[in-house]
């Protein structure tokens, strides 16, 4: 039972560890979207960071390399 508890415990940590490093790297998105294309471009909102964080997973998904040798 020590065990099981331990591992859900290692698992949550992990899951926790991938979804803040994921807001890490959408902050970028985020700053450069709000930042540059709000003033640049007419019809173009500010966006949240859960947007951005949106766009980020997106744009991962769909221009993902699968390049195999």
């Amino acid at each position: 039972m020590d065990k099981f508890i331990t591992a859900i415990g290692a698992t949550v940590v992990v899951v926790g560890g991938f979804v803040l490093i994921s807001f890490v790297m959408s902050w970028p998105v985020f700053m450069l979207w709000n930042g540059a294309l709000v003033g640049a471009v007419d019809g173009v909102h500010t966006i949240e960071w859960t947007t951005a964080w949106g766009i980020s997973l997106l744009c991962g998904l769909l221009f993902k390399n699968h390049t195999s040798k």
